[in-house]
């Protein structure tokens, strides 16, 4: 019988006892085990990190040339020569095979996550990426997605999982295995919420998927997480396509940064704008973005002032880029705020400037609330790490031009 023709539960039998044959594996090395051995433990081939600036040393390839990046600092990109081509990110690297080479994959170092030319049939689960191959016109490399089609905002994503072209294939944490073994999908891409369930990982890739961890959260320019779009472009053979639209957005985001030139020229009276991007949580406390995080840059390079100029997390083993403090702590640094922008994506923003003040007496005595300068952004704003540009620019004309609505920003009304 075939597989794909098999019940549901006799399927999910095979995945299961595939994966306890090849945890059982051990002392007997195979292709896949050196594929997916974990980058730091001392195995007999590796390939040379790279020093120095120095591309990685791979026996049997000839470096070609480095990717110029402009702002991302956590991902590289090396070619070699006869069309491979490898992505470092953190400590582990993917070694991208040529189209046709399919032979010989056990000849190289140990350390290397080999991926085969074209690369598709992907389970994406890091969210933020999914408008970067959008932009790159390529979605029909993704066949499963984290999350469900209500729950995008990118209108090319939503119309695939409408068409069935992309399918939803269980959360980051809770993967629908059976499936994604089933379609022999070719990667898992995820994001750096992945690290906090290893074992989820693990699963994967001992189903024979492997794993790609996507770092743009960590980059600390705007630009350098939309500037991941080269590193799919890699990945996907895309490169050229990935080039000629970071340059669009590069363009837009030098367009934004003249006009604040010429206001500066024309001089601007006072400090700049300041401006506070929190919400409200459920205990009534504060929840604002770090001074370094990539929102209060973008702020920056419209113009404005994060009211925060130091706040740093205090989990100094935490990636994130919010901090919860008190509404007294809230109120001594945001109160004389020229704007408020309330992110919306996590407590719904209430529907006026009279609801949010119900919510939190205290925000009634703010200037921005009293000087009707209160805006909102929700998840469409975080969907978009293609369009880092445009946010910028609604910033500034918020900022400096008193708009209303924006695509990412909108006023919130009066009653």
């Amino acid at each position: 019988m075939e597989y794909l023709h098999m019940p549901r539960w006799m399927r999910a039998i095979i995945v299961v006892c595939a994966a306890m044959l090849l945890f059982a594996a051990c002392g007997r090395e195979t292709a896949f085990d050196r594929r997916t051995q974990p980058v730091g433990e001392e195995t007999a081939g590796e390939a040379s990190a790279a020093e120095d600036g120095k591309p990685p040393e791979i026996e049997g390839l000839t470096f070609s040339d480095e990717m110029s990046l402009a702002y991302a600092k956590e991902f590289h990109v090396y070619h070699y020569e006869d069309g491979y081509t490898l992505i470092a990110v953190g400590e582990r690297k993917y070694l991208i095979l040529p189209e046709g080479e399919r032979a010989n994959k056990e000849g190289f170092p140990s350390d290397l996550i080999l991926l085969q030319a074209p690369v598709d049939n992907i389970y994406l689960a890091a969210t933020a990426a999914m408008s970067l191959f959008d932009s790159m016109d390529a979605l029909d490399a993704i066949s499963f997605s984290s999350i469900h089609k209500k729950d995008w905002y990118i209108p090319g994503a939503r119309a695939a999982m409408e068409d069935g072209a992309i399918a939803f294939a269980g959360k980051y944490d809770a993967p629908d295995y059976e499936s994604l073994v089933a379609a022999d999908c070719e990667l898992a891409v995820e994001s750096t919420m992945l690290l906090h369930v290893p074992q989820i990982q693990e699963k994967l890739e001992a189903l024979g998927i492997p794993v790609f961890i996507d770092h743009s959260s960590y980059e600390g320019e705007p630009l350098g997480r939309t500037e991941w779009i080269k590193c799919y472009g890699a990945l996907l053979g895309k490169e050229d396509a990935a080039e000629a639209f970071f340059e669009k957005q590069e363009a837009k985001a030098a367009a934004v940064e003249q006009k604040l030139e010429e206001k500066l020229k024309d001089g601007l009276q006072g400090e700049k704008p300041s401006v506070a991007f929190f919400f409200i949580n459920a205990a009534g406390n504060a929840v604002v973005r770090k001074s370094d995080d990539y929102i209060p840059k973008m702020i920056a390079a419209a113009g404005g002032r994060y009211v925060f100029s130091d706040l740093e997390n205090p989990n100094p083993d935490s990636s994130s880029g919010s901090v919860t403090i008190s509404m007294e702590e809230f109120y001594a640094a945001a109160k004389d705020a020229d704007y408020l922008v309330y992110n919306a994506i996590i407590e719904k923003m209430p529907k006026t400037v009279e609801d949010l003040a119900a919510v939190q007496p205290l925000l009634g005595e703010f200037s921005a609330v009293e000087s009707d300068r209160v805006y909102c952004v929700d998840n469409n704003l975080y969907q978009a790490t293609d369009k880092t540009a445009g946010i910028i620019e609604d910033f500034y004309r918020m900022l400096y031009e008193e708009a209303k609505d924006g695509e990412y920003i909108q006023k919130v009304p009066r009653e």
